[in-house]
């Protein structure tokens, strides 16, 4: 795993965190929205939306297509899986049992493994 995938994983991660962003995202798995849609589905003003909206395209979870005046919101599929595969990742290299433990106490080595899970 690179950085820039790690940094990218952890934008959408802070993204998805939010409650309200959730939501949104539960919403647009349904179907394509407009802000207006999302406003009166989930009962907030259109500035949060507009600002929650904003977070998950920059996390790049969400997309935009214009439809005459209305500019409508969706997942991007590729994006959310990514975001799943990674934290399976980390539960499919997780040890289990003795075999993960490091040593400790005066006999341990002093070396860190080096090796991220999922890569």
């Amino acid at each position: 795993m690179t950085v820039d995938t790690n940094e990218t994983q952890l934008a959408a991660l802070r993204a998805v965190a939010d409650p309200l962003r959730w939501r949104v995202m539960q919403a647009l798995a349904r179907e394509q929205l407009c802000v207006c849609h999302l406003v009166e589905d989930l009962g907030v003003t259109q500035p949060l939306i507009s600002h929650h909206l904003r977070a998950l395209r920059q996390a790049g979870l969400v997309e935009t297509e214009r439809h005459r005046y209305w500019t409508y919101y969706r997942l991007r599929p590729e994006a959310v899986r990514a975001l799943g595969q990674g934290i399976a990742a980390l539960a499919d290299h997780a040890p289990t049992g003795a075999e993960g433990r490091r040593p400790c106490g005066p006999d341990a080595p002093t070396e860190k493994p080096t090796e991220e899970p999922g890569t």
